[in-house]
């Protein structure tokens, strides 16, 4: 997830410009050209001058990566289906040895990129692959590009913890999301402390990595604080006159966090102000205005596309009693029936949105439609 989001990152694109004009820096210091070490691919992201940054799970990194791809550009309605085979196709092999992580828009350019794997389990190769006019596909050449990454300090150990269905390796929920704003690089996901869950925002350029901020919150499906559950998707939003992430975790809590809380080494409780239901799993976010109003659109494994109004956000209470019985509580949403089987979004231009929706047949379609 990321992360995205469109509108976080051209905030961040012009107030980072600003940044670099005033100082003579340039968003590029401490980049090397070769090939990064990348060994999976997971949420993506831009920052400014179509610089991706590309969250490895495997090696608890993030990298950054100057695309080159920094020619303005208008958007163009997108209608690929079965974008899932093509790749497969460019990449011999088949479609169910393709998985389709995160899609993020460079604001720049207007391009889709998509973070693929080829194949599944450790021997998965990363991919990412670039949408051009309309239709056509280009898979990225990393072996010569300008290139940095961050290395968190406190990631989980690569390890596979348990027997059967209960098994897990929490090495790859290291990164769970990530978005960019202003200069830093905003990450969701596990540490090795006992308070788990972590939120951190890295400078960037990259010079160095503390240790990311611990994050405990009320769950109120399961009418308990909890600590070791990950951020699964967030957006970074203005509530009132300050910058906050809108953090959203499985089944289903949304939580407030005050961006200037996200400090190296520190312990927060964030302010869960929607209970959205049990039994689900979020996805993907963005935010965007329309109409004088800012809304928040949140894909789910089961309970479809969430459309809230974040204009009124401070005049919810916080939630810190059990929501009883897969009800939902606090900030009010709507679903949107007619978006049915989306996976992954981000914004595309004011008006749109670019969908990744799992068909009938079971295919993966990259589509864009209007804003709701």
């Amino acid at each position: 997830m990321n992360t995205q989001k469109v509108l976080a990152l051209l905030l961040g694109l012009l107030m980072g410009l600003t940044s670099s004009e005033m100082t003579g820096s340039s968003w590029r210091d401490g980049m090397t050209k070769g090939k990064p070490a990348l060994r999976s691919a997971g949420s993506i992201s831009f920052g400014p001058e179509g610089i991706l940054f590309i969250a490895d799970a495997k090696s608890a990194s993030i990298h950054a990566i100057a695309t080159g791809d920094t020619e303005a550009s208008k958007a163009s309605p997108v209608k690929l289906e079965a974008i899932n085979t093509k790749i497969a196709g460019m990449l011999g092999t088949t479609a169910d040895e393709i998985l389709i992580k995160d899609i993020a828009v460079n604001p720049i350019s207007k391009h889709t990129y998509l973070s693929v794997s080829r194949g599944r389990g450790p021997s998965a190769i990363p991919v990412i692959v670039r949408v051009e006019d309309k239709d056509k596909l280009i898979v990225l050449d990393f072996n010569h590009v300008e290139n940095s990454t961050a290395i968190l300090p406190d990631a989980p150990e690569d390890k596979l913890v348990g027997q059967g269905r209960r098994s897990s390796n929490k090495r790859l929920e290291s990164i769970t999301d990530i978005a960019f704003l202003d200069d830093r690089v905003l990450i969701a996901g596990l540490s090795n402390e006992e308070f788990a869950s972590t939120l951190r925002g890295i400078p960037f350029p990259f010079k160095s990595v503390e240790k990311g901020t611990r994050v405990e919150i009320y769950h109120g499906a399961h009418g308990r604080f909890e600590t070791k559950s990950p951020v699964r998707t967030f957006v970074p939003i203005n509530i009132g006159t300050e910058p906050h992430l809108l953090a959203a975790y499985t089944c289903t809590p949304l939580v407030q966090i005050p961006l200037k809380s996200i400090e190296p080494d520190a312990q927060i409780i964030g302010k869960t102000i929607a209970e959205l239901g049990n039994r689900n799993r979020p996805l993907d976010m963005i935010v965007y205005n329309k109409e004088d109003n800012v809304f928040l659109l949140m894909a789910n494994s089961s309970r479809g596309i969430m459309k809230i109004n974040a204009q009124s956000i401070e005049s919810f209470d916080k939630i810190e009693k059990r929501v009883e019985g897969g009800q939902s509580a606090g900030l009010p949403y709507e679903t949107i029936n007619s978006w049915k089987g989306v996976v992954q979004l981000d914004q595309l231009d004011d008006q749109h949105a670019i969908l990744l929706v799992r068909a009938d047949n079971g295919s993966l379609d990259l589509v864009s439609r209007p804003l709701p």
